[in-house]
């Protein structure tokens, strides 16, 4: 079906990319403007993918004629920019078209907007006396200064489930619902019913909130979905009981999911990086030597396992710069040892995650060495090109090549991609996912959730971006905790500054059910403990096992290993680093609390000496400033436990404002002393993990 997918959520002046789905290469494809606010002169391009700018807000319907027939698409603006990042617009395109000369992107992620940021909301559905109730709780920014009863919601039916309902003679749902509004002092629940007679196969309802000051522009959450589908339309039985003969809604049954929701496995997942060409031992890292070591990363405690590119490549040991998306690289053995791999793995109870490299190919592509310098290669529009005829590229990449995504040659290619190795794996780590147009991606997470519902996409857009949540990708990358923990390891920022790093995730407008990758490290960057010590290398990583979020190791970690991307030390393992690791891990699985759904609060803390006061600064030695300790609280349904880091060499003394037990739940001791004068203190050499209550 070429529909070209979901409703779109956009501001006035914001420019979006439209794309028919599945496309035909060789199909026709016209877009047009249906239907438009009254003042509204936008209009659409020529092109089968295209670009819609709608110039003022209301509500847009845009046809498309495909070789399958005629699709609507809804595309609702608002009078407001997305606030909270601190890119134009709030989208990937912001970032993809930065300046001209490609400067390199920071880490300094999205920001509040100076009013508060823009508000969030949360999507559920039941049956309810023979009709589908749809629930939307939209609550305020938790920086903003609004009232729940500033904020609104806005329903959109799914034009795909609308063409279907009236193709099978039902009642347009569109026709068929009603919409209320309740609030509280801290939430606004919008409700939409409908009769199941107008639910087709499927129903798929998208909401955003809307939180507005007198006289301002609005600001809009990231949109949150509801699907419900029919399971069974089967109808009565006429002879039993007092039921109608022939009612169409006894009998029928549905299913809810929330498809914004990341993968329930995540909630107690932790992630294993492998650098693939030097994680073993042996002299040519492969992939058969990469599923002997599993056993023992298994022993670890981590389960799922994310492989940097395993394709046929140019050369560079990293494996990004593809040659060849649908074969395994020679160096690394074949597809029989690749799916014997994911089957090792799967046997030791790990999921596997594909490196999923869609923004350009290598230089030393067969598309690019036929389109280079000649214009009239066949393969020469799958490309972008600069002026000076050389191809696009980001930052000093000279070996490859940016892709032209509105070719639909080119689309086509990239889902035979996708529908190459879903199968095969658990789950996409999105390589470069801010320079990949968000119509693919939608489409990407579609075709391979439909496969498999379960199946994880995880974005590496740095800066994050709170609207990749929607319909797009399940976890992200927290480059803002990682940077976080850096100042805090170097001595530039307070420990403190972990809770202010989550805290920023809702600040800049993800909802709570979206999921976030926690590290130190990667094949990216210097291992934390060779710039910042082993002593504040252990609290940052304890930081990632305790707060809520997706724990990750970069293979080596756990070891000690000081070299990036060096062939691992495996004889050389520091077995208390290791062992560290592994009561970390099973302390996160062991207890919800420390896991994503956990809740975080701050508690009130004071770092103490063998007396009542703070040990002063110092620049060397063990005494331990208050600034290099911070305790927090998380909590999930009856669990409650205190968590305290400590970053410096010295062991800390930590009197915490809580009611909480003696036993450390990551190494099973005791770890609360009681001073002369009766007060208890938590015992901290990194990290401190005690029950509450």
């Amino acid at each position: 079906m070429h529909h070209p997918g979901p409703p779109r959520f956009v501001s006035a002046g914001e420019t979006v990319q439209l794309a028919p789905r599945d496309p035909d290469p060789d199909g026709r494809y016209a877009w047009r403007v249906a239907d438009a606010p009254p003042t509204s002169e936008s209009t659409v391009g020529a092109e089968a993918v295209t670009e819609f700018t709608p110039d003022v807000p209301g509500w847009y319907r845009l046809g498309l004629e495909a070789p399958d027939g005629d699709h609507l698409l809804t595309v609702l603006a608002f009078d407001a920019a997305y606030a909270g990042v601190d890119v134009a617009g709030g989208s990937g395109e912001a970032i993809r078209d930065r300046d001209a000369d490609r400067a390199g992107i920071g880490y300094a992620s999205g920001r509040p907007a100076d009013d508060g940021g823009p508000p969030r909301v949360r999507l559920d559905a039941e049956i309810e006396d023979g009709g589908i109730v749809v629930r939307a709780v939209a609550t305020p920014n938790p920086s903003s200064s609004l009232a729940a009863d500033d904020l609104a919601v806005r329903f959109v039916i799914d034009d795909r489930d609308v063409a279907e309902a009236v193709a099978a003679g039902r009642t347009n749902p569109r026709d068929a619902v009603t919409v209320t509004e309740t609030g509280t002092e801290a939430e606004t629940t919008a409700t939409l019913r409908l009769p199941t007679g107008s639910v087709p196969d499927r129903l798929r309802v998208h909401a955003v909130a809307v939180a507005r000051d007198p006289g301002e522009d609005a600001r809009v959450s990231v949109a949150d979905a509801v699907s419900i589908d029919r399971v069974d339309a089967g109808r009565a039985d006429p002879f039993a009981g007092s039921e109608a003969p022939g009612d169409p809604t006894v009998g029928e049954s549905f299913a809810v999911t929330r498809p914004n929701r990341p993968p329930a496995w995540t909630a107690d997942a932790t992630v294993y990086e492998v650098y693939v060409r030097t994680f073993t031992d042996a002299e040519t890292g492969t992939l058969a030597a990469i599923a002997d070591r599993i056993p023992e990363v298994a022993e670890l405690g981590v389960d799922t396992l994310w492989l940097t590119p395993v394709l046929e490549n140019d050369g560079e040991p990293h494996g990004y710069n593809v040659t060849d998306f649908f074969s395994i690289a020679d160096d690394l053995g074949d597809r029989e040892d690749y799916e014997r791999l994911v089957e090792t793995a799967h046997d030791h109870g790990m999921r596997v995650l594909f490196d999923l490299v869609l923004n350009h190919t290598a230089r030393d592509h067969p598309w690019f060495r036929d389109a280079y310098r000649n214009p009239d290669s066949p393969y020469r529009d799958r490309y972008e090109w600069q002026a000076s005829g050389e191809p696009g590229t980001y930052f000093d990449w000279e070996l490859i090549a940016n892709l032209n995504h509105a070719n639909l040659a080119v689309r086509q290619y990239l889902l035979d991609v996708v529908d190459e190795w879903a199968p095969l794996v658990d789950g996409f780590r999105c390589d470069m996912a801010w320079a990949v147009p968000d119509s693919l991606w939608r489409e990407i997470r579609d075709r391979a959730k439909a496969g498999d519902p379960e199946f994880l996409l995880m974005d590496e857009t740095i800066p994050y971006v709170p609207r990749f949540h929607e319909g797009m990708f399940d976890v992200h990358f927290d480059a803002t905790l990682y940077f976080t923990l850096r100042q805090i390891g170097r001595g530039h920022e307070p420990a403190d500054a972990v809770i202010d790093a989550v805290e920023r995730r809702a600040a800049v407008g993800f909802p709570d059910h979206a999921g976030f990758l926690q590290y130190v490290e990667n094949h990216d960057e210097t291992r934390y403990r060779v710039e910042c010590g082993d002593d504040a290398a252990a609290a940052a990583i304890a930081a990632t096992f305790t707060l809520p979020g997706v724990p990750m190791v970069y293979a080596g970690q756990e070891i000690g290993q000081r070299g990036r991307r060096d062939a691992i030390a495996w004889e050389h393992a520091r077995e208390e680093v290791r062992e560290r690791h592994a009561r970390l891990s099973a302390a996160h699985d062991a207890h919800p609390a420390l896991g994503p759904a956990g809740d975080l609060e701050r508690v009130d803390y004071r770092v103490a000496g063998g007396g009542s006061e703070e040990r002063p600064i110092a620049a060397e030695g063990d005494a331990v400033h208050p600034d290099d300790v911070v305790a927090f609280r998380r909590e999930h349904g009856s669990e409650a436990l205190v968590v305290v880091l400590n970053f410096a060499p010295g062991e800390a003394l930590v009197d915490v404002d809580a009611d909480h037990g003696r036993l450390d739940v990551v190494t099973g001791d005791p770890c609360v002393e009681t001073d002369s004068g009766g007060e208890e203190r938590i015992r901290v050499d990194d990290v401190a993990v005690v029950p509450v209550g």
